[in-house]
Parts: C-alpha cells; sequence; structure tokens
C-alpha cells in the first residue's frame, strides 16, 4: 500500500480534524506500543500499520 492510500484511508476514517492528533498521539499494543507515526519511521509497512487499525478500531470491511 503507497503511503497517500494510506493517509487516505487514515483520513477517511478518523476524519481531516482528528487524523493527525490520533497517528501522532495515540499508543496502541497492536503496533508494539507505538503510536501510527512511530511505526511508520521504524519501517513498519503502511499495510501492517493499516491492519492493525482495522483491527484496533473494527474498522468497517468497506473501508479496509
Amino acid at each position: 500500500m503507497r503511503l497517500t492510500d494510506f493517509w487516505e484511508r487514515m483520513t477517511e476514517r478518523f476524519g481531516p480534524a482528528y487524523v493527525d492528533s490520533f497517528a501522532r498521539d495515540h499508543v496502541m499494543a497492536e503496533l508494539g506500543g507505538r503510536t501510527v507515526v512511530e511505526a511508520l519511521d521504524a519501517g513498519w509497512d503502511t499495510k501492517d500499520v493499516w491492519r492493525a487499525v482495522c483491527t484496533a478500531f473494527d474498522v468497517p470491511p468497506h473501508l479496509r
């Protein structure tokens, strides 16, 4: 998954006003105690990060 696609999906799920705050501030157990931004900066694949977000927040199948 391209990074631009990842951020489009994140924005669609969390909204443009909240996505940046969520990605920088919300620590997720599914990402090994990292935020989305930390996981991406650490080299995690965007697809794996998106899957973790989907699992943690019950993202509907049509948005996965």
